[in-house]
């Protein structure tokens, strides 16, 4: 046990330990979403633009910046080779003709499915070792954890339909 200097309590944590809990977790969750999109031939950066730009799309490369968390700053480098693989496509921007979109190919569009699969996998190894009950807990912690940050404001934006969206009646 040791004391916080912030506000004199006792925890249960080792100085240090609670960053590298986060890290380690994260970096357990790449090492498993890259070995389930081994076939796909996408890297997970690259798989989450391409979901991204199938939901969202077209995108300036800006507005599809601010919805991502894969890539800090500008996703240009991920971009190019998606491009470069055929599975995006640059085209002038109907309402500016300075502006690019970005949006996908047809080839694109046929990963798509599997990409949601591939998730859909993820979502499953998270509920193997969390009951529903703590997945709520932890999605809480984690957004007030991110409340305000870049990445945070990222998820926002992304996530913000389906929130606002009425349960479904079953």
């Amino acid at each position: 046990m040791t004391e916080d200097s912030l506000t004199g309590t006792t925890s249960g944590l080792a100085p240090t330990e609670l960053r590298y809990l986060v890290l380690a977790t994260q970096r357990e969750g790449h090492r498993l979403f890259a070995r389930l999109l081994a076939d796909t031939g996408l890297t997970p950066s690259q798989s989450e633009i391409v979901v991204v730009l199938a939901e969202f799309g077209p995108l300036s490369l800006r507005d599809l910046g601010g919805m991502i968390v894969c890539e800090a700053g500008s996703p240009s480098r991920v971009v190019d080779a998606l491009v470069q693989r055929g599975l995006v496509a640059r085209k002038p921007d109907p309402r500016d003709r300075r502006a690019v979109l970005l949006d996908l190919t047809a080839r694109a569009r046929e990963l798509v499915p599997t990409l949601h699969e591939v998730e859909s996998e993820m979502d499953a190894a998270t509920a193997d070792r969390l009951d529903p009950e703590q997945r709520v807990l932890l999605a809480a912690v984690l957004r007030s954890f991110l409340d305000g940050t870049r990445d945070g404001l990222a998820l926002d934006r992304r996530f913000a339909a389906w929130r606002s969206a009425p349960p479904a009646i079953s």
